[in-house]
């Protein structure tokens, strides 16, 4: 079974290593239940391994909790405290597939994420947007993923009650991921 896109070449075997200044892990959440707050982590590693058989590739991704970023540095550091990420005892995020399942240039990532030391398992809905040649000779493949996830379940705690009732920050928050890899030589 091959990944194929409508709109560019086949995704070809072997490993691919994200490019880290094409790619991020973003989130968003929403403040007082109802302002959308969206950030993002920039500090992205890993790689996928392609295998002939689509659905039997292998995912390994590594997220620096530091670089967080959500366009106020007031919260980032909130972000980055005990209270949420924890990044003094926990400095990484990590991701690892447990099973693909492809239909075409979409599929379903299973996975098991890690954060702030506690893994849960995740599915990632995936967009196969195409393989290119870069000007530079090297082979490119481009991916869009994004899932729902309830914070609490990795210890993601921190909240306010609001006197009108609700809660100041979202338990639910949606994750974006968008990565560009490059194929490593054989």
């Amino acid at each position: 079974m091959t990944m194929t896109s409508p709109h560019t070449v086949e995704l070809a075997a072997g490993t691919w290593k994200i490019d880290p200044g094409h790619a991020e892990v973003g989130f968003v959440g929403r403040h007082f239940g109802l302002t959308k707050v969206r950030g993002r982590f920039t500090g992205i590693d890993g790689a996928i391994v392609v295998a002939p058989n689509v659905a039997d590739s292998t995912i390994e991704v590594t997220i620096d909790m530091s670089t967080v970023n959500s366009g106020d540095e007031t919260r980032d550091d909130h972000l980055r405290s005990g209270d949420f990420f924890d990044v003094i005892n926990h400095p990484s995020g990590h991701f690892r597939s447990t099973g693909i399942t492809v239909d075409g240039g979409r599929g379903r990532i299973h996975g098991a994420l890690t954060l702030k030391g506690v893994t849960r398992g995740v599915d990632l809905d995936a967009e196969f947007l195409g393989a290119v040649q870069d000007p530079w000779g090297g082979e490119r493949a481009i991916f869009s993923a994004n899932t729902t996830i309830d914070r609490e379940d990795w210890g993601l705690t921190w909240n306010m009650i609001l006197d009108a009732g609700g809660l100041l920050v979202s338990k639910k928050i949606q994750l974006e991921i968008e990565v560009e890899l490059v194929r490593q030589s054989s």
